[in-house]
């Protein structure tokens, strides 16, 4: 198989549809709110608590305008627990199709999918539980994100098209290069945004697998009825 060349890119690309899927709520509220007022079109599509905390912040007007579940772009409900949301076929044609690549358009035309142009995306919060006294192996298990690594890393590898943002703190940063460019997210601000998710998602593996080398097998063990 031969891998895509890509030479045509846009410098500027305007944000129309985003995913926004949070683990950590601080600073989202103030961040939404400012998105819509610099960005008046645009069409935001979530996940559970972060779906209900943003339909919190519109109201029932804007979120009928503005906000999407991702369960009814994909058809298909998440799976008890949350375990499965995001990985699905339209959402990675939407992160990883290319603008000026004909036969990624006919798919996303074939499919009724959508083009994404930003990901906001924080993870579980791995290394908060771990760091908790008495916290059990099978409780470190459960706050291992699988979803959210795969769209940061989806997004940041096609940054020729996509922005991403993996942490509240860079949000300030995102609204300031939207007003720069007047709802747009420049080449040179993807590739940086890029960088950061890309260091992000190494940490956030680099975490888990310290945590089980550093584990015992007995503590593992311990957490779990074993069936024979």
């Amino acid at each position: 198989m031969e891998l895509n060349r890509v030479v045509d890119v846009e410098g500027e690309v305007p944000i129309r549809r985003a995913i926004v899927s949070v683990s950590e709520k601080k600073g989202l509220k103030e961040f939404i709110l400012s998105l819509l007022e610099v960005c008046p079109e645009i069409v935001i599509y979530s996940t559970g608590g972060t779906y209900t905390a943003i339909e919190s912040y519109l109201g029932v007007g804007q979120s009928l305008k503005h906000l999407r579940r991702i369960t009814e772009y994909t058809g298909q409900p998440e799976m008890q627990g949350g375990l499965v949301k995001t990985l699905d076929w339209k959402i990675y044609l939407g992160l990883l199709s290319e603008t000026y690549n004909p036969a990624h358009q006919e798919d996303i035309k074939r499919y009724k999918a959508v083009g994404f142009d930003l990901v906001v995306v924080n993870l579980y919060p791995f290394r908060e539980t771990i760091a908790k006294s008495g916290t059990t192996s099978e409780q470190a298990r459960a706050n291992i994100d699988i979803g959210g690594p795969c769209m940061i890393r989806a997004s940041a590898k096609n940054f020729i098209r996509v922005g991403v943002v993996v942490e509240p703190r860079d949000y300030d940063l995102l609204l300031s290069e939207l007003k720069k460019h007047r709802g747009k997210i420049s080449l040179g601000f993807r590739k940086q945004m890029a960088e950061k998710a890309f260091e992000h998602t190494a940490s956030y593996d680099r975490a888990i697998a310290d945590y089980f080398a550093g584990t015992d097998f007995e503590k593992v063990k311990s957490a779990y009825k074993e069936i024979v």
